[in-house]
């Protein structure tokens, strides 16, 4: 959760406004002008009671007159209050609008480190839900809380112009009802604040569940899932409960210190009025503006618990926002590159207390065909992870073609791998339109000629509308292999000079990965390559293989040389071999 403090984050979305400053003054124009309008009402109406009673008989020319002064107050504020309206829609939801934007921005941008370390689902929750919840504070503070404090200012006036004595009573009372406002919104905040954080974590925990209902159900995992849900949705009840319990005694509480002061200048007027300090229609207007007065304290009081919780949203968006991006000094390009690339002395951990890579040290000359292999956990997917750069290295250098990679501008460096992985990613979108993502100028003919080389091509036409059938992101009815082969033929739609295939054939049968092996190896052509796989029969042919255990670089060679060492890749070679 954000530290910042409210002060603070109440500094920042007022910096979030100043952009808006010409539509703010016209919303501020136009709350006064509809507050005046409705203020002058109460004055008229007390004019057209003398008209009646002070005269003794209905003065029905200057009657009719008041009523149309007061038919033209009420269509006037009608317009004002409909330009106010349009303006702070406009405000609120541009800024929201622009707040979702880099938000959204910052996380296409962000460490992947910063990514990893939080529940995916959280960062949903941040830029759908809590972009929501603040537009929804800003909104009632717009529309509420500039109009009621006007109005409270203007009705002060004119129940002074009235009558100052009773205004006076009204006005020392004022301050017991800020209090007891204040007292609640302090603690409103807290809760509120805990409240968006379960909410973060409920989000992620519901889409982790769905994304792997089939290991739900498959290791009967619900009831366990639904008592993890149960236990957060328990804690966020207790936590809705305190901060709905707090925010909900704010209006009882001002209203009935508010009726108090009614009741009051009701008494107080009536002796007034009986011993002539005031006209009877001067009354009428002054207990018009004493429910008017009150009125804006109930909603400001609403106002402000709702913007303790609008806050509380603002802190998590603006902790998103303000999460540092990759580091991108590299000015360097390699277009057309070698695929020369040296590890020399690097050290890295994702832990700085728990040490992983050291003193790791590889030469690979240009068009090698590399396979990286080891038990889980050795270190074999963050060597991948540190030549794309998608971590930083903690010592050491990384080098292409001679080129330190913090060097190289990291889009011109990423885009010259091309990587299949095991995590399959698609689009919302067409089949054709999920395989051009990689070149998006391939045509239908290119497109075709792929997926026949990867024998995705048969499957594909099998679909209800062949290539223009649209897909979800977790790919529908296809099985998790026909995802791998799609997202292979993406990658042979535009080869880059260095290949990274991690696990890219776990998916796929045996059959079909041998049906394709031939097209992987015209994609593998004079280009430097990294092979990730715990098959070891599928890299028997690599030039190169690196054992690599607990960070290391244990044993290197080819098959055959690495057979005859008779070592760690050996021994895991031969248990395989037993095990099919």
């Amino acid at each position: 959760m954000n530290n910042m403090s409210q002060s603070r984050i109440m500094k920042r979305v007022l910096s979030e406004l100043k952009a808006y400053g010409f539509k703010i003054v016209l919303s501020i124009i136009c709350a006064l002008a509809t507050v005046y309008l409705t203020l002058l009402i109460p004055i008229l109406t007390g004019r057209a009671v003398d008209c009646i009673i002070d005269k003794g008989q209905i003065d029905y020319q200057q009657l009719i007159f008041i009523l149309k002064q007061m038919s033209a107050a009420v269509v006037a504020t009608f317009f004002t209050q409909w330009i106010m309206n349009r303006v702070n829609n406009s405000i609120t939801f541009t800024v929201t609008k622009s707040l979702r934007d880099r938000a959204f921005s910052k996380l296409q941008q962000a460490k992947i480190a910063e990514i990893d370390s939080h529940p995916h689902g959280d960062f949903v929750s941040r830029i759908v839900s809590d972009a929501d919840t603040f537009a929804d504070g800003l909104l009632m503070g717009f529309t509420q809380f500039f109009t009621g404090v006007i109005t409270i200012l203007g009705t002060i006036y004119f129940m002074v112009r009235i009558s100052w004595k009773i205004a006076l009573v009204v006005i020392i009372a004022t301050p017991i009802s800020l209090l007891l406002a204040k007292f609640i919104s302090e603690r409103t905040y807290k809760y509120f604040g805990a409240q968006a954080k379960i909410k973060g974590k409920e989000t992620s925990y519901i889409e982790e569940i769905i994304e792997n209902k089939n290991i739900v159900r498959q290791m009967d995992y619900e009831d366990n899932a639904l008592d993890n849900f149960e236990i957060m949705n328990d804690d966020l009840s207790e936590v809705a409960m305190k901060a709905t319990f707090y925010s909900s005694i704010v209006n009882p509480g001002t209203r009935l210190i508010n009726n108090i002061i009614y009741a009051a200048v009701g008494v107080f007027g009536a002796m007034m009025a009986i011993s002539g300090g005031i006209t009877v229609g001067g009354l009428t207007s002054f207990l018009s503006y004493a429910t008017t007065y009150a009125k804006p304290f109930n909603e400001i009081s609403g106002v402000i618990t709702e913007f303790q919780n609008a806050l509380a949203c603002a802190a998590r968006l603006f902790e998103m926002i303000d999460a540092g991006t990759e580091v991108d000094d590299g000015d360097r390009s390699i277009d057309g590159a070698k695929g020369r690339i040296e590890f020399k002395n690097v050290y890295f951990s994702y832990n700085k207390d728990k040490k992983l890579i050291e003193d790791l040290n590889i030469k690979i000359d240009p068009g090698q065909k590399v396979a990286i292999v080891g038990p889980t956990g050795a270190g074999k997917s963050t060597i991948i992870n540190l030549l794309m750069r998608f971590y930083d290295i903690d010592k050491g250098q990384i080098l292409i073609d001679g080129i330190d990679i913090k060097d190289i501008d990291l889009d011109n460096l990423r885009s010259n791998f091309g990587m299949v992985l095991q995590e399959t990613w698609l689009k919302n979108a067409t089949v054709k339109d999920n395989l051009k993502l990689a070149n998006p100028e391939a045509t239908d003919e290119e497109i075709i000629e792929a997926a026949k080389a990867t024998h995705a091509h048969s499957f594909i036409k099998r679909m209800p509308y062949g290539y223009d059938t649209i897909l979800s992101t977790d790919g529908g009815a296809l099985s998790q292999g026909q995802i791998q082969l799609l997202c292979i033929t993406r990658v042979m739609l535009n080869i880059p000079p260095m290949l990274i295939l991690d696990e890219a054939t776990s998916s796929i049968d045996t059959r079909t990965e041998q049906k394709i092996q031939s097209a992987f190896n015209k994609m593998m052509k004079g280009r430097t390559t990294f092979v990730v796989a715990h098959r070891l029969s599928t890299i028997k042919g690599a030039d190169t293989i690196l054992f690599v255990q607990d960070g290391k670089v244990v044993e290197q060679g080819n098959h055959v040389q690495l057979l005859q060492k008779n070592g760690f890749y050996a021994k895991l070679y031969r248990s395989q071999r037993i095990e099919n």
